[in-house]
């Protein structure tokens, strides 16, 4: 019932393409830009054409040099939903003019309104939270941070380990901090985070979480859906890895954790704008919400969609409601910050 195209990052946006834009434009028919490399999401994309009999065609590439794809393809391009990870991300497509706004009341009651555009231009249709893991010889969760500010204090000198400041994920986290902040505050906490760092930034997440269980650090940050996949792997190793780490939810007081978005919108130039609008109304449906929770670990936007057990294992927690597009708007003056301050 679909069509999987891999595309790899280095391809230009006239190579490859589906099909013409002009023979996709017909009824029973969907063509996704996705920068999700997740395998369980085949079973989303089975399932909504087994429900509506519209056929997906679909691009996977890295979420960057996917936006640039649509945006050198122009008018021309055949692509009806782009669907990419990082609020950030799906801003840069809405700056740029690739997205329009689309008028539908099924995901403006579905969808909390800071995990969506104000001008929904685009949507977030799952959540992953950017949490504090600590190593639980070595910190209790009574003595862990309780908040992302607290990373800075002196007494974490050379014990904490995050990903490269070159990475959305970070740069969305201080996007969010610089909007509770201001960026005085925001750049003496980056300063800090830098001069508390266990060793250079490298790798991912999983990285982060495993070099703290490995006893390289006693903190480290990622989002959860990395420690919970590790709670779930079939790799005794990866479970042994999370079973020695803890988490924190920060800022538990106040204004409440950072969440980050997957997010989708339909293209400026969808050939099949009819399709698109069905294919995100079904992503906020019942059942799609529970492949984004049962299959990455990740939290349904939806409230009241049943977690994964390993996912409500972490307990509930309070959510930062800021709009996602401000903390994305955000990300270059972050990129700044963190640059001077020394967080390569």
């Amino acid at each position: 019932m679909k069509r999987r195209v891999l595309m790899s990052a280095g391809l230009s946006a006239g190579v490859g393409l589906l099909v013409s834009r002009h023979s996709q434009a017909q009824n029973g028919s969907l063509n996704l830009y996705s920068a999700r490399h997740y395998n369980t999401d085949e079973a989303l994309y089975g399932n909504f054409a087994d429900l509506t009999g519209i056929k997906i065609n679909r691009i996977d590439a890295e979420p960057d040099p996917l936006v640039q794809r649509l945006r050198t393809e122009g008018d021309k391009s055949p692509c009806d939903v782009l669907i990419t990870v990082d609020a950030g991300r799906i801003e840069r497509a809405r700056e740029m003019g690739l997205l329009q706004a689309v008028n539908s009341p099924v995901l403006a009651k579905a969808i909390p309104a800071h995990l969506r555009d104000p001008d929904n231009t685009w949507f977030g249709f799952s959540k992953r939270a950017r949490v504090i893991l600590y190593n639980k010889e070595k910190v209790t969760a009574a003595n862990a941070p309780k908040n992302y500010e607290d990373l800075a204090d002196p007494k974490w000198k050379g014990k904490i380990l995050i990903r490269s400041s070159g990475h959305i994920y970070n740069q969305s986290l201080v996007g969010s901090i610089l909007a509770a902040l201001g960026p005085e505050k925001t750049e003496a906490w980056a300063k800090g985070i830098a001069a508390n760092l266990a060793r250079p930034p490298r790798g991912g997440d999983t990285d982060q979480i495993k070099g703290v269980a490995a006893g390289e650090a006693e903190l480290a940050v990622s989002n959860t859906y990395y420690y919970v996949n590790l709670m779930r792997s079939k790799k005794p190793e990866d479970r042994e890895v999370a079973s020695k780490v803890g988490v924190i939810f920060p800022n538990q007081a106040n204004r409440g954790t950072h969440v980050n978005l997957s997010a989708g919108g339909i293209a400026k130039y969808a050939p099949n704008k009819e399709a698109a609008v069905k294919f995100l109304e079904y992503l906020v449906s019942v059942p799609a919400q529970k492949y984004f929770a049962e299959g990455n670990s990740e939290y349904p936007v939806v409230a009241g969609v049943e977690l994964s057990a390993e996912l409500k294992s972490l307990g509930t927690f309070k959510e930062d409601q800021l709009n996602a597009r401000v903390f994305a708007q955000n990300n270059a003056e972050a990129l700044k910050i963190m640059d001077r301050a020394g967080w390569k």
